[in-house]
Formats: structure tokens, C-alpha cells, sequence
């Protein structure tokens, strides 16, 4: 069954909601090149709202790594998730399981990249350019990623009700990742683009048992 993160939570109940209605994971955003920036007090709000077994994803993007161990400290993530530059070491430097974002825009000039970070927990595969902040909305070639890492993908980039069923069908991610295209605002979730889209990854699923 394929996993699902929406990531850009800056309201608790759109948090909660989308856990109610399946989502395995929430991701926060903590780099202030993001329009999605919560506080270390929202945060703490939005992790001590999730049920048991969904995770919390904290995100960072080439920030201080003082700001990090904050987070980890203060906020009590389940994750980290890297969207920047970071090298292998810088990420694995605190000891918590990660998540190494890989800006798959540039196309297959991005795929060395992949090989990258073994130590990561997961590789997300996003739709920005090497640099760019994510969260864009936009798509790349899904038929670039390789199926040969050892490590779990998650699909992200442009992914929305509409066409998350056929990335689910064409790719088989480990877990897809959305944020823009279940939002009427930046950090701002509609419900029924969340429950839309989640549905359409359950029916995709449901094809391939």
C-alpha cells in the first residue's frame, strides 16, 4: 500500500484531518524560505494533535544546524527531511532518522545524486530545480526514477487528486507527497482536495493489491 505525506501543515485541524482521513505522515516546515513556515509553537501543537502510528516530518532547507537540533529538541519530530544542499554527513550528524529530498528538475543530470546518502531513511524525489525551494507544484519525468535503490522513494512534485492516481499506477512509490495540490492557499488545505486525493491513491492501490 503506498504511504501518504502531506506536507506544509501550518493549521492543526487540516493536521488532524488529514490523518483521520489516511495519511501516514505530516511534514512541517521550518526554513524560512518557505511560504509554509511554522513556529516552533505551532509545531508543538501539530505533533501533540497526531493519533499514534502517524508520523511527523520536520523540514529544512540548507538551514543552521542549531536551528535543527531546536526542532528535534523543542518539538519532538519523528523525522527529519532535508531539501537543500545538505551533504550525507551534515544530515546524519544528529542522529535521527532522515529524509534526503533530490531535486529531480534538472532531469537526468539529478540522477548521481540519488546515490548520494545511504544513510537516509527515504528519498523524495520532488520537481524543483537543484537550489529551488520545493513546494512548487511542479512535476518531473516520473519514468526517470531508477527501480533499483535500496532505499523507500517517495514521489512528490506537482502531485495532485488528478494525477496522483496515474503516478501511483506508472511508478509504484514507496509514498507520494503533496502539499500545493491539496491547498486553496499556501499552508492552507482544502478538505475536499485532501480527501480527493487521497481516495484517488487508495484506488490506485486497490488495482494492484
Amino acid at each position: 500500500m503506498t504511504r501518504i505525506k502531506c506536507c506544509g501543515m501550518t493549521r492543526v485541524e487540516d493536521a488532524v484531518l488529514a490523518a483521520r482521513l489516511g495519511a501516514d505522515a505530516v511534514g512541517v516546515v521550518f526554513t524560512a524560505r518557505s511560504r509554509r513556515q511554522v513556529s516552533l509553537a505551532r509545531a508543538r501543537e501539530i505533533v501533540a494533535a497526531m493519533p499514534v502510528f502517524v508520523d511527523t516530518v520536520a523540514l529544512f532547507m540548507d538551514d543552521d544546524a542549531g536551528l535543527v537540533q531546536r526542532v528535534i529538541d523543542e518539538v519532538g519530530p519523528s523525522l527529519l527531511q532535508f531539501h537543500g544542499g545538505e551533504s550525507a554527513p551534515w544530515c546524519a550528524q544528529f542522529g535521527r532518522p532522515f529524509l534526503k529530498a533530490i531535486a529531480m528538475g534538472e532531469g537526468a543530470a539529478a540522477l548521481p545524486r540519488l546515490r548520494e546518502y545511504p544513510q537516509a531513511s527515504g528519498l523524495l524525489l520532488d520537481g524543483h530545480g537543484f537550489g529551488e525551494a520545493g513546494g512548487g507544484g511542479k512535476v518531473f519525468d516520473w519514468l526517470l526514477m531508477p527501480d533499483d535503490l535500496t532505499q523507500p522513494v517517495i514521489l512528490a512534485g506537482g502531485l495532485h487528486p488528478g494525477n496522483v492516481g496515474s503516478a501511483v499506477r506508472a511508478v509504484r512509490p514507496w509514498a507520494v507527497d503533496v502539499a500545493s495540490g491539496v491547498e486553496s492557499a499556501p499552508g492552507i488545505k482544502d478538505p475536499q482536495r485532501l480527501r480527493a486525493f487521497i481516495e484517488a491513491v487508495r484506488m490506485a492501490d486497490a488495482e494492484h493489491p
